[in-house]
């Protein structure tokens, strides 16, 4: 048994195919599964076994490949164990964020981290289903992720915190006549055309949760991931949206109110594998985005308005309520 043959172990647990493994690892199948069966020599138990067409992990294999990641943990923790002895803080981290929350967590690490000596930043945007965010670690040190209140917690392979949990409000026109309503139901919301996200993206779970509670279905008629160009939309009569109230940028034409009914909260969370903040520059860069998190969470007075008006406050994320 060696580091490779658990890496990947850990990795087929994770993509789900040899053949997927393989294009990750830059090799051929049939290498992964030479090193596959070297690794079931040593094993007095099955660690793989057949379903279908594929193979997958026992049960044997899988507490295998959770023991991989304290292994591949301790041995990054020694890899980078001269460079945290000499106190070296700037190396570069790279982060991936979903659009919106990079738009809000970018500018903020940019100038928050910008002294000398402080680590040098790799900053990407990712736009990806709900499901995908946990692969982006393999390329990224730090991923900001979200998911909504109610979703299955993020898998084991990787290591989660929350930085923000973020309410979601209505957006609608200035002058639309729900505008001046301070808080609206499903069934105040439901006969309206909407504009929302594409399936299998995070949002798409609370325009369901919408339609059930007024119990009928939502006349979906765009399809739109950017908040900003949704935002334009609403702004255009093109329909109600779902928008977030501290990531999403203000529309002079545009009022967001919350939703009462159901459960409209996202949770803006940063992932890594574990492996990774044996780096003090990862460390920094993570510790800054809990500093900026904690910034965005104090300026919250409620939802925004185009108008400069501000809505009802609600509790602050984390709540209850």
């Amino acid at each position: 048994m060696d580091a490779r043959q658990l890496r990947i172990l850990r990795e087929l647990r994770e993509l789900g195919s040899v053949s997927a493994v393989a294009e990750a690892l830059l090799v051929t199948p049939s290498a992964i599964s030479q090193q596959l069966r070297l690794l079931q020599r040593s094993i007095p138990v099955p660690l793989t076994e057949r379903s279908g067409r594929r193979v997958v992990l026992t049960e044997a294999g899988q507490a295998l490949a959770d023991a991989a990641i304290e292994v591949e943990t301790a041995l990054a923790r020694a890899r980078h164990a001269v460079t945290d002895y000499v106190e070296q803080p700037d190396g570069v981290v790279s982060v991936a964020a979903f659009h919106s929350g990079a738009a809000t967590f970018f500018p903020l690490l940019l100038r928050g981290l910008a002294g000398p000596g402080s680590p040098r930043l790799a900053l990407a945007d990712e736009d990806v289903a709900q499901n995908l965010f946990p692969r982006l670690t393999r390329g990224y040190d730090l991923v900001l992720a979200h998911r909504l209140d109610h979703a299955p917690a993020w898998p084991r392979t990787v290591t989660a915190t929350t930085l923000l949990r973020e309410p979601l409000d209505i957006a609608v026109p200035v002058g639309h006549p729900l505008a001046a309503r301070p808080r609206l139901s499903p069934q105040d919301v439901a006969d309206h055309p909407w504009i929302t996200v594409h399936d299998g993206f995070p949002l798409m779970a609370t325009i369901e949760a919408i339609a059930t509670a007024a119990n009928r279905r939502l006349d979906i008629v765009h399809r739109v991931n950017e908040f900003s160009v949704v935002a334009e939309l609403v702004a255009a009569g093109g329909g109600l949206a779902l928008m977030p109230r501290w990531t999403g940028r203000p529309h002079p034409a545009v009022v967001l109110k919350p939703l009462s009914g159901v459960h409209t909260h996202r949770h803006i969370d940063v992932l890594h594998r574990p492996e990774r903040t044996a780096r003090r520059a990862v460390r920094t860069v993570l510790a800054e985005l809990h500093r900026g998190a904690a910034v965005i969470q104090s300026q919250d007075l409620g939802p925004r308005s185009g108008t400069g008006d501000r809505g009802e406050p609600e509790k602050p994320p984390g709540s209850n309520g």
